[in-house]
């Protein structure tokens, strides 16, 4: 049966703070070092609702990964500019449910009025950078050295894709 994409609700919180707990802990991919709480992811989901979306893709009723997005910067002229990011559990890695979450979520900003989206990525990281070249982003360029994680400096590497522009949108 194939995995069902929706909206997260708190309810998926605690799901969602399990799965990124392995990111946090035993790689560089994520750059924080203390996993959040199921509260603290809750309170991620609302934000990311607000403006954005935060998506979970459910297989037999649990939560095999989610896909986010979030304000790029703060200044007003990047307002239709968005950052992206999606997690799998492990054991929906290398299935196609990264793609289908991504589409979702990228189909959903697009029709939200944004019109590019960037992802970073801790480099090397050859599963994420093939699926965002999959998915039509394009490199932009590497930040050296910029995260500080297992004892060692990490390279960021960024990718952006523009957006069909939303229904009535300017700019």
């Amino acid at each position: 049966m194939p995995a069902t994409i929706r909206d997260a609700t708190a309810a998926d919180a605690a799901a969602c703070a399990a799965l990124y707990t392995h990111y946090v802990l035993e790689t560089a991919v994520s750059f924080e070092t203390e996993p959040p709480t199921a509260e603290d992811m809750a309170r991620r989901i609302a934000a990311a609702q607000e403006r954005h979306a935060w998506l979970v893709a459910e297989h037999d009723g649990e939560v095999a990964g989610y896909a986010y997005a979030g304000c790029w910067r703060s200044r007003a002229a990047y307002g239709r500019t968005a950052e992206t990011s999606v997690y799998l559990a492990q054991s929906a890695t290398g299935r196609g449910l990264g793609a289908a979450l991504y589409k979702a979520l990228l189909q959903r900003l697009g029709q939200l009025g944004f019109r590019t989206v960037v992802a970073g990525m801790t480099v090397p990281n050859p599963a994420s950078e093939r699926l965002h070249t999959a998915l039509g982003f394009t490199p932009v360029g590497v930040f050296r050295r910029v995260g500080w994680k297992h004892g060692a400096w990490q390279d960021v590497s960024w990718m952006q894709l523009d957006l069909p522009a939303g229904t009535g949108e300017t700019g």
